[in-house]
């Protein structure tokens, strides 16, 4: 039982002393008007109005008036005592120096010197606060890798399923003009008509006559 108790007790300690760490880092000590300090500005008000638009002010972080001690003095007042320079009830007043003034709230903050003249001639400041106190540490999520290309496996033929054969492609149709010559008609008016052929009984006597004929010219001719 003792032993589980030291343990509580170490886990919570190490809890509240990351916590305070967490809290100091996130504060910014800003020291109003750097080296000029808090007092009554030679160039007038424009002279913190150009300190504060330098500055990032959060929640959390603190502004450090350093001045004289007995000559000026710090209040945090209304906007409106802020614009007539009202030094009556304001929301604090601190008249040590250095005064470190936490921004516990988000939005417009006022600031004045109370002494008689001072804030008139400018000793005031005028600021606001972002109520974002912890800044925000870049992602560390791994940019996620882009996925390969899906390569598709070519599925065999199923053994039950015949293959189609290829189609042979068709041999191109020859034109007209590609065509084989045809061989040239022959007219049959041209031809010479066949011999005569002697056949048969009916051309015999035409023979025995043209035969009785020569033979008689030849006795002739004796």
């Amino acid at each position: 039982m003792a032993r589980v108790n030291v343990s509580l007790v170490l886990f919570l300690t190490m809890m509240v002393a990351s916590m305070q760490y967490h809290g100091t880092m996130a504060q910014t000590r800003h020291v109003v008007g750097d080296a000029l300090g808090w007092t009554i500005p030679p160039g007038g008000a424009a002279a913190y109005t150009t300190w504060a638009s330098l500055q990032t002010f959060t929640v959390g972080d603190i502004l450090v008036f350093d001045f004289t001690n007995g000559v000026h003095d710090v209040a945090e007042v209304s906007s409106a005592a802020y614009g007539p320079c009202t030094a009556t009830n304001p929301i604090s007043l601190e008249t040590t120096s250095p005064a470190s003034l936490t921004l516990t709230t988000a939005g417009p903050h006022y600031y004045i010197c109370t002494f008689s003249g001072h804030c008139q001639a400018g000793q005031q400041l005028a600021i606001n606060v972002s109520a974002s106190s912890t800044t925000m540490p870049p992602s560390t999520t791994p940019t996620t890798p882009m996925s390969p290309p899906v390569t598709t496996t070519p599925t065999p033929p199923s053994a039950a399923t015949p293959m189609t054969p290829p189609v042979e492609p068709c041999p191109p149709t020859s034109s007209p003009s590609s065509s084989p010559s045809l061989p040239p008609t022959i007219s049959t008016t041209s031809m010479p008509p066949p011999p005569m052929v002697i056949s048969g009984a009916s051309s015999f006597p035409a023979v025995i006559r043209a035969t009785l004929l020569t033979i008689g010219l030849a006795f002739m001719n004796l």
